[in-house]
């Protein structure tokens, strides 16, 4: 059975921001609001290494992602994993700022020393389970 319904990977798909959610040391929650890319398969989004939300799924892999507008929402349920591995997170970034405001178009070396010194990494969220209000 499949963790999203076409419904839910088509709205997930239409947007770009969510809220992350995710569990402190001391198992209260944490928010934080993302720009996010959906693959049709994983949730993917940019944080840096010293940020709660990446600190706290690394820690506890279980997260929660909502995707809110205007009434509708899609609430997704799913597992957490760092990308840190230089190559393939200067990839991911490229893909994540495909529909940003700025895409990225400098030469890699560029890029990859500024994700270096931002200690930037890229997550990705596998969904398990998700609720909807479409």
């Amino acid at each position: 059975m499949a963790a999203l319904t076409p419904e839910q990977s088509a709205y997930l798909m239409s947007h770009t921001q969510g809220v992350i959610g995710t569990g402190k040391r001391d198992g209260s929650p944490q928010l934080s609001t993302v720009n996010y890319r959906f693959d049709g398969e994983h949730i993917w989004f940019s944080a840096t290494k010293d940020r709660a939300k990446f600190i706290n799924a690394m820690r506890n892999k279980n997260v929660a992602m909502l995707v809110p507008d205007n009434g509708k929402q899609v609430v997704v349920y799913g597992t957490a994993e760092g990308i840190t591995e230089r190559q393939e997170r200067n990839r991911l970034t490229r893909f994540l700022r495909e529909v940003g405001p700025a895409p990225e178009t400098g030469p890699e070396e560029e890029m990859d020393a500024k994700l270096e010194a931002e200690g930037r990494v890229v997550v990705k969220v596998t969904p398990v389970k998700a609720f909807d209000r479409l």
